[in-house]
């Protein structure tokens, strides 16, 4: 029997209790502040320090939380990490921030108005877990369990096990939300390199890389390890030769503004380039491994049907491959610069190809991901060891149960649960950790359907600010911060062999605060409904019972200093500290093994390619819209976060706005310049925008950030009380990805037209515009490295 819900709340205000400290690393590496310049008010002048794991970042970054008199004062990464290694993304930082809001919600919240009135009243936690509880408890008593639905952002660990068994027990369904996720990209890996679990990309041990739309140095995947690995890539380490690096795609990413050099090319088109390139290695002296993917198909055959995807094609007008690339860049035709670089990158020791984001995004996404993920298996750079550079393939996580792949909703899931809340068959809806109002496109109407939804249907949102699902919900509840809560998480991509983190809370919530952890609130109403979820009574007991198999199994060990014995663990109590002092756990015996799986049939995959679908509006000033995740506040999730709205583009070093890059000379010609206001319309929706005349972005492609435009509700995600610059998800077309039904958000086009008014673009460049290096006849930069 889980425990009682009257039990539970009496001891749920003392998460810290169990915290271990992290003392395993010298002091000169941990003093961040001096003792003389503490302030004298302080009690005593040591400071302590915690490892957990990030709960800002979707990567779920490894990190030592430093805390003084039980502030928490500073967080930095956790060297033992294996995917961050002592590394850190900037919105680590935002965690304190998102502690220390003053916007946070006290407790737990009633809607005594009509939706979005923002009329809310303070109740007890014994009132609104009664007011849940009755609900799902009438709903399962009349046989109408179905009625349920919960909507949480992407989990993993034992925090999507507690989620999934309640939604199973309980006989609801249960959606994942990542409008931009990678969807496409794991369907991708399972189809063809037949794995499960996305692999590890061993950046720092290859010598040549080739990126298809993966903007992997600021927002695609797994940033802080995979830059990481880049860095290595490009020092002198492999035999004193600096790595190479290639990207294409269609917008002037930071990731493109690192490469050695940029093809710019027609959004969506990625796969064809990648074909080409396949063309050029199959045509080559060796022919790469192209005799394993022939199918029994001869060379010749291949060449036949990669022969319409050849360097000379693509770079044709005329022909309905046309990839859009200039017609020379640097002096160098576009043919000749695919096909030079088809063969440095098959006669380099260690080749990777990676692609994803905006190549991923469109209707032939799967396309083009295979096209792509093909490269490696044409150089032989597919299943190796870490170490060995290429595609290294994960293992299964450490405990079965963590094996768990739940559903990511797709927009035919979108559609039918706004359908379903208009029509009243969804009858209690709960929230946690998305906010599908703000996140999804105004073609599934899901906004407008839970503002229109009937008053016996009961929308909880489990949030610690009003966000804009939160001011549409009848009950909102406070949940606890991740340096609040226990957690754990099995990294993904992870490190090439079993590691599993785990999160401990380093403070307890302000004394006025009173804020749940959404796992235990679970846990709970699984023993008020009488579920049977086979767990235990809480989640902090959920996590012990894991790591206690962790130590039976007799395998792995915490996270080890490099150079350090395995140590020898006597007790379990000894184990189980020594994982919460370290933050996790991994056995580096545990791999994938190095045995490639079958390649794919080469000439299939280049007679099944497919072109990009477009849609928009007819006329005048049409672009194709790339939009892209905001460097530090990603799809909105910490636009209340003031240190990550001010944190700069790493190109544009815009802040606190939403900006469109647009080619420079198409702005002259439009009469448009810096800080001029335009409004963007497509077939579904319209916003306005400042323009950043950017010299490197193609002329027919706009690029806008995505994070802006919510409702007034929060400080700092609005700007005084009015809503700041523009949710660019409502100008997206609701075409999908083939075949796994997802948003295809780069296959928008849209209308950009002047409205008249200009303000001043928030930048770190000041007045100063950007423009390019050389005459207009060059390419915009030049990468040069010794």
């Amino acid at each position: 029997m889980k425990v009682t819900r009257r039990n539970f709340l009496k001891w749920a205000g003392v998460s810290a209790l169990g915290a271990v400290a992290c003392n395993v690393f010298p002091d000169s590496e941990m003093q961040i502040q001096s003792p003389v310049d503490i302030p004298e008010d302080l009690v005593r002048g040591r400071d302590t320090w915690y490892a957990t794991l990030c709960g800002e970042c979707p990567e779920r970054e490894g990190v030592l939380v430093r805390v003084m008199e039980g502030r928490a004062k500073k967080v930095r990464g956790n060297p033992l990490y294996r995917t961050n290694a002592g590394k850190q993304s900037v919105r680590c930082d935002g965690a304190l921030q998102s502690l220390y809001h003053p916007d946070r919600l006290s407790g737990p919240m009633r809607r005594t108005g009509s939706r979005r009135e923002g009329t809310y009243a303070p109740i007890s936690w014994d009132e609104a877990m009664n007011t849940i509880a009755s609900r799902l408890g009438g709903l399962r008593s009349s046989g109408n369990s179905s009625a349920m639905m919960m909507i949480t952002g992407p989990m993993r660990g034992h925090q999507a096990v507690v989620v999934d068994r309640f939604a199973s027990a309980y006989g609801g369904s249960y959606l994942g939300l990542d409008i931009m996720g990678d969807s496409v990209l794991r369907a991708t890996s399972s189809e063809v390199f037949g794995q499960t679990n996305l692999p590890s990309f061993d950046l720092e041990n290859s010598t040549y890389l080739l990126s298809f739309g993966a903007d992997f140095l600021s927002t695609w995947l797994s940033p802080v390890q995979l830059s990481r690995g880049f860095g290595n890539l490009r020092s002198h380490e492999h035999g004193g030769v600096r790595g190479s690096f290639v990207h294409i795609g269609a917008r002037y990413s930071a990731t493109a503004a690192s490469a050695d050099e940029w093809i710019p090319i027609r959004p969506g088109m990625e796969g064809v380039v990648a074909l080409s390139m396949a063309h050029a290695i199959v045509s080559g002296p060796d022919g790469g491994t192209a005799s394993n993917m022939a199918g029994g198909a001869s060379r010749d055959d291949l060449l036949a049907a990669l022969d319409p995807f050849s360097a000379e094609h693509i770079v044709d007008p005329s022909n309905p491959w046309y990839v859009g690339v200039p017609e020379s860049i640097r002096g160098e035709t576009a043919a000749h610069m695919i096909e030079r670089i088809a063969a440095e990158f098959a006669a380099s020791r260690a080749p990777l190809a990676i692609g994803g984001g905006e190549a991923a995004a469109h209707t032939n996404g799967a396309s083009n991901m295979t096209a792509v993920y093909l490269l490696n298996y044409l150089t032989g750079s597919v299943g190796g060891r870490i170490g060995d550079g290429g595609v290294v393939f994960n293992p299964a996580p450490p405990l079965e149960e963590l094996e768990l792949s739940y559903s990511m909703g797709n927009m035919d899931n979108w559609d039918e649960a706004a359908s379903n809340l208009r029509g009243g068959q969804l009858q209690a809806l709960m929230v946690c950790g998305a906010n599908p109002a703000y996140t999804l496109p105004n073609s599934t109407g899901f906004a407008n359907a839970l503002d229109s939804a009937p008053d016996n249907t009961l929308v909880v949102s489990f949030s610690s600010f009003m966000d804009d699902t939160a001011q549409r919900a009848d009950l909102v509840l406070p949940v606890r911060s991740g340096l609040e809560d226990w957690g754990d998480d099995v990294p993904d991509p992870g490190p090439g062999f079993q590691t599993l983190g785990f999160q401990q809370p380093v403070v307890n919530p302000l004394p006025d605060l009173d804020p749940r952890s959404f796992p235990d609130l679970l846990l709970a109403l699984s023993g008020d409904l009488g579920l049977d979820d086979g767990l235990p009574d809480t989640f902090y007991g959920v996590l012990r019972d894991a790591a206690q198999r962790l130590f039976d199994a007799g395998r792995g060990t915490p996270l080890l200093i490099e150079g350090e014995d395995h140590p020898n663990m006597l007790t379990f109590p000894a184990f189980w500290n020594m994982l919460l002092e370290r933050g996790g756990w991994e056995d580096r015996e545990a791999t994938a093994g190095a045995d490639a799986p079958a390649p794919p049939d080469l000439q299939q995959i280049a007679a099944q390619h497919s072109r990009p679908r477009y849609h928009g509006p007819a006329g005048g000033n049409i672009f194709h819209l790339v939009p892209f995740l905001h460097n530090s506040i990603l799809d909105g999730r910490g636009a209340h976060l003031p240190w990550l709205q001010a944190a700069p583009d790493p190109l544009t070093t815009v802040t606190w706005q939403t900006w469109v890059e647009i080619n420079a000379h198409r702005a002259r010609e439009m009469g448009l310049q810096e800080g001029d206001v335009v409004s963007i319309v497509s077939n579904v929706g319209d916003i306005e925008a400042v323009v950043y005349p950017h010299p490197a972005l193609p002329p027919d492609v706009v690029g806008i950030p995505v994070g802006q435009g919510h409702l007034p509700g929060v400080e700092y995600a609005t700007r005084d009380g009015e809503v700041r610059g523009g949710n660019i998800l409502s100008l997206l077309s609701p075409q999908k990805t083939d075949p796994d039904g997802g948003l295809a958000w780069a296959s928008t086009q849209v209308r950009v037209t002047p409205t008249g008014r200009n303000i001043r673009v928030s930048k770190f460049e000041g007045i100063v515009t950007a423009f390019p290096i050389g005459t207009e006849h060059e390419d915009p930069v030049q990468v040069t490295g010794g």
